[in-house]
């Protein structure tokens, strides 16, 4: 038989302690304040567990885990962006592209006004009244302005078959990403 150290086996659900290490035994304040009062001794011994000082009331679980606004520096060209969002929210809106494929880049108000509207078409060619001919949606121009760090506000012209159509946008950097946070179409 060998001398060496015998291996510790973990039991699940359990930690393995490290190696030639020993934590002084756990007590708690009161059971230390009795131990001291013994001896004579108002010290109170080196390792005590009490309760932790949290401090709840310093922001809510909103401002903690909700949406987090993202500095410029940190975000792609609003330009490109905005085009994009303007195309594909059209899309939506005339039945051309499903809807949940732009709820990551919206807010919750917008996404239920360009769903409602988009719903609404695809009920109306479902009925035959109107709206059977797909036309292509196609970018003509793109300007936007940046008032704030991480906003955006963009103007873009689009044309959809033979209509010609102003879409206003404002983009707000949330989380990483650009979000449309207002949607106009003129």
């Amino acid at each position: 038989m060998s001398s060496g150290p015998v291996p510790v086996r973990p039991v699940p659900g359990r930690g393995v302690p490290a190696p030639g290490h020993r934590l002084p035994p756990v007590v708690s304040l009161d059971e230390a304040l009795r131990q001291t009062r013994g001896r004579g001794d108002r010290r109170v011994p080196g390792y005590v567990q009490d309760a932790l000082a949290v401090d709840f009331a310093c922001a809510s679980d909103e401002q903690v885990f909700g949406p987090q606004r993202t500095p410029r520096d940190a975000l792609p060209d609003p330009t490109a962006w905005a085009g994009r969002m303007a195309h594909a929210l059209v899309e939506v809106m005339a039945g051309l592209r499903p809807a949940p494929q732009v709820v990551r880049w919206t807010t919750p108000e917008v996404y239920a006004v360009v769903a409602r509207r988009g719903a609404r078409v695809a009920r109306r060619a479902v009925e035959g009244r109107g709206g059977t001919a797909r036309h292509r949606v196609v970018v003509r121009t793109v300007r936007v302005c940046e008032p704030v760090d991480g906003v955006a506000e963009a103007a873009v012209v689009l044309q959809h078959g033979p209509r010609v159509r102003a879409v206003a946008l404002r983009l707000v950097g949330q989380d990483g990403k650009w979000r449309v946070s207002a949607f106009q179409v003129g």
